[in-house]
C-alpha cells in the first residue's frame, strides 16, 4: 500500500523513538514500539534489534532469526517503495523522488543481511555477504548520486576520521581535514529540536555546501510550517541514511579478505576506505540528535577505531585516532548514558591508552548499574549488552594476568550468550593452567587448578558437537579441536595418562588465544617482564639472550619438545620483548612536568588513576618514574624481539599443527620494523634526513613482510581471515605514514 506523507512522518517518528529505547538498552520498550505498527520502518526496527542482539552478543542462535526478520524488512520496504513510486502523490516539502525513504530502508536491510553472513568468519559466509553486497551496490550508488550530487568533498565534519593532514580534493579522493570535536551533551534522550531550513542544500550549509553550484539546486523545499519536526526527521533520514549506507558498504568491502575482494572485482566493485569513513562521519553528525543511521554510523566508527587500535599493531598517528574515537563516543554517550555500547567503547579507549584499571572500573561499574536496572520495576536488562561488556572485561583481566577473574568472566559468558561455549571453556582452562604454572604456587593449589582445567577441557568436545547440530564450526573451534588432539598426543608420547593431558601443557592456551586478540601488545613493562621470565625458564634453552630472560630449570624431560611449541614460545617472547622495547614511545607522552592538558596517549602502567573529565588523562611524573628503568634496556629488547620473531618464522616448515605461527610472526616483524623507527623518531636523535631514509626503508621492509605473511596464510590456515584483516589495516597505516612524510605509497 502507498502511505500518505503524514502517515510516513508519523511512522518514522514512532520508529525513531523505538530506536531510542534500543540504543539505551531498554529492549522491552523497543520491542513494544516496533511491534505496534506493521509499516516498513517498524519492521526494519525489529530486524535491527535482532541483528544487534546477534552481532553484539556473538550469539549464533540469534543469527538465523536476524536473517529472517531482515528478509521480512527487505521485502516490506521493497513493497512500500514500489507503491510510493506508482503513487501520484508526493511530498510537497521534499526535493527527492517519492519513496526514497523506503529505498534507504531497503538498502539498509540488504547490507545488514550481508553483515550477518560475514559474522560467521567463514569464507562461505564472506561469499554470501558478497552476494548481498552485490544486490546493495546499485542501490547505494543511485542513492549517493541523488543525495550527494557533488560528492562529499565539501562535507568537512568534526568527526571525519581520516588524516591529520589535507590532501588535494578529487572525485575519488575527498578533501580531508582534522578539527575539534563536538562535546555538547543533551541532558535527556528526547527527540531533537527542529532546525529550520528552506532547502536541502541550505540544511547542508553548515558543511559549506554551495547550493548555487549544485546540479540539484533547483529542487527547493517548501517546509510545512505546521509539521516542521516531521519534515526535519525525513530530511535527516535521507541525508544520514544515504551517507551511512554508502559508507558502511564501502567499509565492509574494504575489510573483506583479499581473496574475496578479488572475486568481487569480477562484479566491478571498487572501494575507497577513506571515502567510506568520511561518509560515515557525515552520517554520525546526526547521532547526537538520535537519528538512527547517525547513531549506527557512530557505532561503526567506534568499532573501526577500536579494531585499528587493537589489531593493526602500529598506527601512523595513534593520538589522532584516539581523539577521534573519543569524540564519537562522547557525542553519543551523552544521549544514551546507560547503553552498553557506549560504556564498552569508553572502556576500550582506556584500554587502548594503557590504563586497564580504569577500563576495568568503567565496565564493572556499568555492569552493576545494569544489573540494578534489570532487577528494577522497568526491567531494562539487555543480555547481549551485558555479554559484550563481560567479554571485554575477560580479555582485560587476562592481559593483566588476573587469571582467576578472567576465568570467571569467560565462564559467566556461557550463561549470557550462545556463541562458542567451547572457546570460553578453552580460555578459562588456560587461565587455570597459567595459575598452576605460576611461580610460588603451592602443590595443592597447583593440583586444584590442573583438575579444574582438565575438567573444562574434557567438556569442550561435547560443546563443539552440540553446536554442529544447527551450525558451522567457527574458526576458533577448529583451532581448539586441533590443540586438544595435540595435547593428548604429546601426553601419550611422554608416557603419561592421556586422561590427564593437562599435565603436559607448558604454555597456557589462554595466552596462545590472546595472541589473536593482540592482548600482549599494550601490556605494561612489568607484566611483559613477568611473561618473559616464565616462558624463558622452560626447557630447552632459547639460544637468544636479553636482560629479562631466566635460566631454564633443569629437568630430565624437555618442557617443549615440538617445533609447534618452540615456535609458539619464540612468538610470544618476541611480542613481549617488543612491548618493553617500545617503552620510550610511552615515556615521551608522559614526561614531567605534567601540568598541561591531557595527552591522547597515556602510559602503559600498573596502577589505576582517578576518573578524568576527559576519557584520556595525562600520566603523572610518578608514572614516568615507573617506566624509565626499562628504557635502559629498550634497545636490547628490540634486538631480542627481532631474533625471537625471526626464529618463530624459521620453524614454519617444521610446524605440524599451529601452521598460523609463521604468517603471524612475519606480521609482527613488519610491526617491529615500524616501531623501531618510531622509537628513534620519539628519541629525537640523529639528523632528520637520516630519519626520513630510515622511514622509507622501514615502510618498504614492512610491506615486503606483509606480502610474505599473506603467502604463508592461505584460507586453509586457522584464523587466516583475521590475519588478512590485520594486514589490510596495517597497510593503510603504512600508506598514511608514507603520505605524512611525503613518500609515494
Amino acid at each position: 500500500m502507498a502511505y500518505s506523507p503524514n502517515a510516513v512522518a508519523i511512522h518514522l517518528l514512532s520508529a525513531s523513538r523505538g530506536f531510542d529505547h534500543l540504543f539505551a538498552d531498554d529492549i522491552p520498550s523497543a520491542e513494544k514500539v516496533f511491534a505496534s505498527e506493521n509499516d516498513p520502518f517498524h519492521i526494519v526496527g525489529s530486524g535491527y534489534l535482532c541483528f544487534l542482539e546477534a552481532s553484539l552478543g556473538l550469539d549464533s542462535s540469534k543469527m538465523g532469526e536476524a536473517a529472517r526478520l531482515l528478509s521480512l524488512a527487505e521485502a516490506g520496504s521493497r513493497t512500500a517503495l514500489k507503491a510510493a513510486a506508482k503513487s501520484k502523490s508526493r511530498f510537497a516539502s521534499t526535493a527527492f523522488p517519492p519513496g526514497l525513504e523506503y529505498e534507504i530502508a531497503n538498502a539498509d536491510t540488504v547490507v545488514l543481511l550481508g553483515v550477518t553472513h560475514a559474522l560467521s568468519e567463514s569464507y562461505m559466509g564472506y561469499l554470501q555477504c558478497l552476494y548481498s553486497m552485490n544486490s546493495a551496490y546499485g542501490k547505494f550508488s543511485k542513492l549517493y548520486k541523488t543525495v550527494f550530487p557533488n560528492g562529499l568533498d565539501s562535507y568537512s565534519t568534526p568527526l571525519t576520521p581520516l588524516s591529520p593532514f589535507s590532501t588535494p580534493s578529487s572525485a575519488g579522493s575527498p578533501a580531508i581535514t582534522s578539527s575539534a570535536f563536538i562535546t555538547t551533551k543533551p541532558n535527556k534522550p528526547t527527540r531533537p529540536p527542529v532546525r529550520q531550513s528552506s532547502s536541502f542544500f541550505s540544511l547542508a550549509g553548515r558543511w559549506g555546501l554551495d547550493s548555487a553550484s549544485s546540479s540539484a539546486s533547483s529542487l527547493s523545499l517548501s517546509v510545512e510550517a505546521e509539521k516542521p519536526e516531521e519534515i526535519q526527521n525525513l530530511k535527516s533520514l535521507i541525508i544520514a541514511g544515504t551517507a551511512f549506507g554508502f559508507g558502511l558498504f564501502n567499509l565492509i568491502f574494504s575489510l573483506l579478505p583479499k581473496k574475496i575482494q578479488s572475486v568481487a572485482g569480477l562484479f566491478g566493485f571498487a572501494h575507497d576506505r577513506r571515502l567510506a569513513l568520511q561518509a560515515l562521519a557525515v552520517s554520525a553528525e546526526y547521532a547526537a540528535e538520535g537519528e538512527v543511521h547517525g547513531v549506527l554510523a557512530g557505532l561503526v566508527l567506534m568499532t573501526y577505531h577500536g579494531t585499528v587500535l587493537l589489531l593493526s599493531g602500529y598506527q601512523a598517528d595513534e593520538a589522532r585516532i584516539i581523539r577521534e574515537y573519543e569524540g564519537v563516543v562522547r557525542s553519543i554517550e551523552a544521549r544514551y548514558p546507560t547503553g552498553a555500547l557506549w560504556i564498552l567503547n569508553r572502556a576500550k579507549i582506556y584500554r587502548m591508552t594503557c590504563d586497564p584499571e580504569s577500563a576495568i572500573r568503567v565496565i564493572t561499574s556499568g555492569l552493576e548499574e545494569r544489573e540494578n536496572d534489570a532487577e528494577g520495576e522497568n526491567n531494562k536488562g539487555c543480555k547481549q549488552g551485558d555479554s559484550l561488556l563481560l567479554f571485554e572485561l575477560a580479555w582485560i583481566h587476562l592481559s593483566q594476568r588476573h587469571y582467576m577473574e578472567s576465568a570467571a568472566a569467560f565462564l559467566k559468558l556461557t550463561e549470557l550468550t550462545g556463541w562458542s561455549h567451547g572457546t570460553y571453556y578453552f580460555i578459562a582452562a588456560g587461565c587455570h593452567i597459567s595459575l598452576a604454572l605460576s611461580e610460588n604456587v603451592l602443590p595443592y593449589e597447583k593440583e586444584n587448578h590442573l583438575n579444574k582445567a582438565q575438567g573444562l577441557l574434557d567438556a569442550i568436545p561435547s560443546l563443539l558437537d552440540k553446536r554442529k547440530i544447527g551450525g558451522k564450526e567457527l574458526p576458533t573451534e577448529v583451532l581448539i579441536k586441533k590443540k586438544l588432539a595435540f595435547y593428548k598426543k604429546k601426553q601419550k608420547r611422554l608416557g603419561g595418562d592421556e586422561a590427564k593431558f593437562v599435565e603436559c601443557i607448558r604454555i597456557s592456551p589462554a595466552e596462545e588465544m590472546g595472541i589473536f586478540w593482540n592482548t600482549h601488545n599494550l601490556i605494561s613493562p612489568s607484566l611483559a617482564k613477568a611473561h618473559i621470565k616464565e616462558w624463558s625458564a622452560l626447557s630447552p634453552p632459547l639460544g637468544i639472550d636479553s636482560p629479562y630472560m631466566a635460566d631454564p630449570i633443569s629437568s630430565t624431560t624437555l618442557d617443549l619438545d615440538t617445533p609447534d611449541e618452540l615456535a609458539l614460545r619464540f612468538l610470544l617472547l618476541g611480542i613481549a620483548h617488543r612491548s618493553i622495547g617500545c617503552v620510550g614511545i610511552r615515556i615521551k607522552g608522559n614526561s614531567p612536568p605534567s601540568t598541561g592538558p591531557a595527552s591522547s596517549s597515556s602510559s602503559c602502567i600498573d596502577s589505576p588513576g582517578s576518573e578524568p573529565e576527559s576519557i584520556v588523562e595525562s600520566a603523572s611524573s610518578t608514572l614516568f618514574d615507573e617506566l624509565t628503568p626499562y628504557a635502559d634496556n629498550a634497545s636490547a629488547c628490540l634486538r631480542a624481539s627481532r631474533e625471537l620473531l625471526s626464529a618463530a618464522h624459521a620453524l614454519q616448515s617444521s610446524i605440524k599443527v599451529s601452521t598460523w605461527i609463521g604468517g603471524l610472526a612475519m606480521f609482527e616483524l613488519a610491526v617491529l620494523d615500524l616501531k623501531e623507527v618510531e622509537v628513534e623518531e620519539n628519541d629525537g636523535k640523529g639528523p632528520l634526513a637520516d630519519l626520513g631514509q630510515r622511514w622509507k626503508t622501514a615502510l618498504e621492509s614492512a610491506r615486503i613482510k606483509l606480502d610474505a605473511a599473506m603467502n604463508l596464510s592461505p584460507h586453509s590456515i586457522d584464523l587466516s581471515s583475521q590475519l588478512d584483516i590485520r594486514v589490510s589495516m596495517l597497510r593503510d597505516e603504512i600508506d598514511m605514514k608514507a603520505e605524512m612524510i611525503g613518500l609515494t605509497a
